[in-house]
């Protein structure tokens, strides 16, 4: 059975520290190659390995200066990547029909910190300074004016399942009639405050991480846009099922026996109709935290029977935080496209204390013919979405 109501996925325009055209970007997802470079231009004093984008960005110079940040600059790509997808939408309909939902946790804040360099303490801030930027919703106004767009516009901010959320609340406003056409996704750049924010909570790593592995000992922050066209048609790769949830254990920590993420999962699969057996991929969560994976595993093991091909695609990009969600749906869209499994990099050695997931660490073709494909995206706060991607008869 699938699901009643027809979600499609456009192809993705991504930008990511794996590249900026999907090609590029598959050829190292699926032969697990990591995008990360190590600086220090973040923590001074601690070289870091980080996700960076090394794309040539739009020029933001002549932009209104409330436009001008690199989460913009990035989603600017983005948006050319999808330039076939919206010349169509744009002709055929009308402006206030289609809506734009964006994911993020850092916007322009970057911006504010280089800001605040130049003016010191007590000095005037830059002429050019503009509060609106670093607003979480700048992104999403972005994408509107850029295109003159007149529907819904709005940003989530639930850090690291910002852009999940972001697609389901796509799904929502198509289901609800309220919109066409969607344009959603999510984006964020890296700063200060982002890598000492979680260099601060001991969770970052001073190496290339390692999920799932028992030598694993935190993440590696990340940048990226991706963006879908997302309309209620059928055909191509459909958004079936997303799933949402709020534990609300901890401010910060995972709840260790993953019910919460359990639940996401399982919505999921209930709006799409589709029972654990029938799920092709997982894209785990995966940061390489200690407790992130321990309680990831403990999820997918009271879900599934026999778990899935799955792999954390966050040891190749970085954890790009408010647009891990949506970039990681671009990987299983690309892996349902390709009939190819994101590859899993880390030392081979699995954490032996926690329930066994078949890893993807070699060959990246799949067993059986890719179908259906789920993602996670956990959260500060218990705050949890999955979303289910299946390939259409």
């Amino acid at each position: 059975m699938s699901a009643a109501f027809p979600c499609r996925l456009s192809r993705p325009g991504v930008v990511c520290s794996l590249g900026d055209d999907l090609d590029t970007i598959a050829r190292a997802l699926f032969a697990g190659e990591r995008g990360l470079t190590t600086s220090d231009v973040f923590t001074p004093g601690r070289p870091l390995p980080l996700g960076r984008v090394a794309s040539e960005l739009p020029d933001a110079t002549h932009w209104p200066k409330e436009h001008r940040s690199r989460n913009n600059r990035l989603l600017a790509l983005a948006l050319e990547r999808i330039a076939a997808e919206l010349e169509p939408l744009l002709a055929r309909v009308p402006r206030d029909r289609i809506g734009v939902v964006i994911g993020t946790s850092t916007s322009g804040i970057g911006e504010t910190e280089l800001a605040l360099a130049d003016s010191g303490r007590e000095g005037p801030l830059p002429e050019d300074f503009a509060y609106a930027r670093q607003e979480l919703g700048a992104p999403a106004r972005f994408i509107a004016e850029r295109l003159g767009i007149a529907g819904p516009c709005y940003a989530l901010s639930t850090a690291c399942s910002s852009s999940a959320r972001a697609l389901a609340s796509a799904r929502r406003l198509l289901k609800s009639g309220q919109c066409d056409a969607v344009i959603a996704g999510g984006a964020d750049s890296l700063c200060r405050l982002t890598v000492n924010g979680f260099a601060s909570l001991e969770a970052v790593s001073d190496a290339p991480c390692l999920p799932f592995s028992r030598h694993r000992d935190g993440i590696n922050l990340g940048e990226a846009a991706a963006l879908f066209v997302v309309t209620p048609e059928a055909g191509g790769i459909q958004l079936a099922g997303v799933g949402e949830s709020v534990d609300a254990h901890h401010i910060s920590a995972p709840r260790p026996d993953g019910n919460g993420a359990a639940e996401a999962m399982r919505q999921a699969m209930a709006m799409a109709g589709r029972d654990p057996a029938e799920i092709d991929y997982l894209n785990l969560h995966g940061t390489g935290t200690r407790l992130n994976d321990s309680m990831e595993a403990a999820a997918v093991a009271t879900l599934f029977a026999t778990p899935p091909a799955c792999s954390s695609t966050k040891a190749l990009t970085g954890h790009t935080l408010g647009a891990a969600g949506a970039l990681e749906a671009a990987f299983c869209w690309l892996a349902l496209e390709q009939e190819q499994l994101p590859r899993h990099v880390f030392d081979n050695e699995y954490d032996p204390d926690i329930p066994a997931l078949p890893l993807v660490t070699a060959d990246a073709t799949p067993a059986r013919p890719l179908r259906h494909a789920l993602s996670n995206s956990f959260a500060f706060g218990g705050n949890n979405a999955s979303l289910l991607l299946s390939r259409a008869d």
